[in-house]
């Protein structure tokens, strides 16, 4: 759009010596992507900020005016602008993908890597592998609201509650283990363990009971509802478990 005839947009936001609010950032970038010219006023003090605040009656930094009319802050302007405002207590399935989407790549690389190859076995293997240490490390992040969470819906963890601070780490060190084919003697049955007492929690509180939880198998703070996502975890690690059981009898070898 020629500058010309670009609609002009007025920006108040904090930018202190010790403070870069960044939301201000998010506003003038939105408000330029839009086809604005921008006029940028930052707010370089404390006195400065206080005194914006008052005689304008508002709270909070940033402020958009478009023709005048004063819009508001950033979640303001983008109702402003028709576009979405993001709910931070929405139910999102992301965190999830993205975790599954780059333990999937990771396992791609390290099979084209040691076997000049993508599509194979071990590739799989790794697949499952490192998405168990993934899981566990969002766990792991924060291991007391995770195990909050967990009592929620897990079996075991509600007669032992000591079991939600065992779980993380337990499932980090059997894909650890797998993804070295070490020591399956430990992986092995640790996987199956934690595995069916998740799967078997998972399918009584949500199609037995009928309950609407949040799972935490993304980490205490996790919007993904119970379900698919945590049953689809627990019968990895058991697929994977019995896996590691059939291949010294020679499946996938060479593979």
């Amino acid at each position: 759009m020629p500058a010309a005839t670009a609609p002009e947009a007025t920006l108040y936001r904090m930018k202190m010596s010790d403070h870069l609010c960044p939301h201000g950032l998010k506003t003038l970038d939105l408000l330029r992507r839009e086809g604005f010219s921008v006029a940028d006023h930052p707010l370089t003090s404390r006195a400065e900020i206080d005194a914006f605040k008052a005689r304008h009656d508002v709270d909070t930094t940033p402020q958009v005016f478009i023709k005048g009319q004063r819009i508001g802050g950033y979640e303001d302007l983008l109702r402003h602008l028709g576009k979405p405002v993001p709910d931070p207590e929405a139910v999102s399935y992301r965190p999830v993908i993205a975790l599954f989407a780059m333990a999937g790549a990771m396992a791609l690389a390290v099979s084209w890597a040691s076997q000049g190859r993508l599509a194979t076995i071990a590739a799989a293997e790794w697949f499952i592998a490192l998405s168990m240490c993934l899981l566990a490390l969002q766990k792991l992040k924060d291991i007391d609201g995770f195990a909050t969470m967990f009592l929620n819906y897990d079996l075991l963890a509600q007669r032992w509650v000591r079991y939600g601070h065992v779980y993380p780490f337990a499932e980090g060190l059997a894909g650890v283990l797998m993804a070295a084919g070490a020591l399956m003697w430990i992986s092995v049955p640790v996987a199956l363990f934690i595995g069916t007492i998740g799967a078997v929690s998972v399918v009584k509180a949500v199609y037995i009971d009928r309950r609407a939880l949040k799972c935490a198998c993304v980490g205490g703070d996790s919007k993904v509802p119970l379900g698919f996502v945590s049953l689809t975890e627990n019968l990895m690690m058991i697929g994977m478990a019995v896996w590691m059981l059939l291949k010294p009898a020679g499946i996938g070898i060479g593979q």
